[in-house]
């Protein structure tokens, strides 16, 4: 993960200065042994020289006596040799010794982060990446070496903002884009930055992945929270202006209804009634669910038990969906699944939504599967149908009020489901069903919305 440009700097200059010694260290030892050698030289011409000329043998002799002198440059020149050969060795050692700690001590600290991190060169290809890296963008060490485009078009925004890095030399902070995995939506938060050296060179980029799906679902949860809130204001205000006007229109179309019976009988004029009738009804059931949407009341406590809850449901819904060519299956686990505390009436109110969207999304037929089990501390309850799924584009604004894909839906029906599940302290959410991962032909696809309500703690 990471390069060491001074390792080979430092071991060249520990190698000169060894030859450097070591050349010292030979000249010093040739020139003691030439001198040596011409002492003994002169020590064989003495011998034959007349007394005449001793005197000036003797001053010559003085003048070559430089053996105890390099004797005493040579063990200096040893004795520093020595002493710079361990300095820069202590130093190699130590620096070596430091790096690995530096290195060790990163990818300890790379490993314990959450998000992936991922450097690349200046060419694009990847030079190192933290374990979380390889777990969130599913790859393994093979991928180093690689470029960034070899990850696929799941993960095609990294090559995308590094390319953008790389040219503008600006920073990229946070980017998000979304995976489809088996049909649930999962978000990651991406970013790049320059990769420079000491000097200040561009040497490559760092890239930091974070998934964020529970953070973009929990922000998506509080803005449903923030619309049901400002929404209670409002429902009052529409009940009080809208409503009794409403009434008073009900009222005197009634009348003249019966003004008009006794009068004369005009299938036109009769039509034009019901067609006032079924509007005015319509505003009502409009008003009425906003209201339900909007409503602050507390939802009632008692014990629940969402099994019987289902079987119950599944008679009610028998006649229907026996028109309809639909087949009502109920899965549940050996185990007691156990109890809620909450509202009876708001909880199948929940299921009952919950079943006649799947029932319209298979108009030719189909299977409508409940399925109850225990997860944890909770009670997960699976409503899944064989239906064409939902389009992409529109499943972010599924839980939205008075969002509608039907000429004949008031859209209020998912957004009930949400808020009187939230008021029971659970969650709902849906899934897509993919029909390749499931092993199942691609006719039979749907959707399964899946809502989870505490148990009820014993006393």
């Amino acid at each position: 993960m990471f390069e060491n440009h001074d390792g080979p700097n430092v071991r060249r200059f520990a190698i000169v200065l060894a030859l450097l010694s070591l050349l010292a260290l030979g000249v010093t030892a040739s020139m003691l042994s030439n001198v040596r050698h011409e002492q003994e030289i002169f020590a064989r011409l003495t011998q034959h020289l007349p007394k005449s000329d001793l005197e000036a043998a003797r001053t010559l002799s003085g003048e070559l006596s430089l053996q105890s002198g390099l004797s005493v440059l040579l063990g200096l020149n040893i004795i520093a040799t020595a002493v710079a050969v361990a300095w820069v060795v202590r130093g190699y050692l130590s620096n070596k010794r430091t790096l690995e700690d530096v290195k060790v001590y990163s990818a300890d600290v790379l490993a314990s982060m959450d998000a992936g991190v991922i450097t690349t060169d200046r060419n694009g290809r990847i030079t190192s990446i933290n374990p979380s890296g390889k777990q969130l963008i599913d790859i393994d060490d093979e991928s180093v070496g690689r470029t960034l485009d070899s990850l696929g078009n799941r993960h095609a925004l990294l090559a995308e903002i590094r390319e953008e890095v790389a040219t503008y030399h600006h920073p990229i902070r946070d980017r998000d884009y979304n995976l489809d995995e088996q049909g649930h939506r999962r978000t990651f938060r991406a970013g790049c930055t320059l990769l420079q050296n000491r000097r200040g060179e561009e040497i490559g980029t760092v890239l930091h992945v974070r998934d964020v799906s529970e953070k973009a679902l929990m922000e998506e949860r509080l803005r449903r929270m923030e619309r049901y809130m400002g929404l209670g204001s409002l429902a009052a205000g529409l009940q009080h202006e809208i409503k009794n006007p409403l009434s008073a229109l009900t009222l005197h179309i009634q009348l003249l209804c019966e003004r008009l019976e006794s009068t004369t009988q005009d299938d036109e004029v009769d039509e034009l009634l019901d067609v006032l009738r079924t509007e005015i009804h319509r505003i009502n059931d409009v008003l009425d669910g906003f209201r339900n949407y909007a409503s602050t009341d507390h939802v009632g406590s008692s014990s629940v038990d969402v099994a019987v809850l289902i079987e119950r449901l599944v008679r009610l819904l028998r006649p229907q969906a026996e028109q309809q060519s639909v087949r009502l299956h109920i899965e549940q686990s050996v185990e007691l699944v156990g109890l809620v505390q909450g509202d009876s009436v708001g909880l199948e109110q929940v299921l009952l939504n919950l079943a006649l969207n799947g029932m319209m999304a298979m108009p030719e037929g189909g299977t409508l599967t409940f399925r109850l089990s225990r997860q944890e501390e909770q009670i997960r309850i699976d409503v899944r149908d064989e239906g064409n799924g939902i389009p992409e584009e529109i499943r972010p604004r599924v839980f939205d009020p008075y969002f509608t894909t039907r000429s004949n839906g008031t859209g209020m029906g998912l957004a009930l489901c949400d808020k009187i599940v939230r008021q029971h302290n659970g969650s709902i959410d849906f899934r897509v069903i993919d029909s390749e991962t499931e092993g199942k032909p691609a006719s039979v696809a749907g959707t399964e919305f899946t809502v989870l309500l505490p148990l009820s703690q014993p006393e």
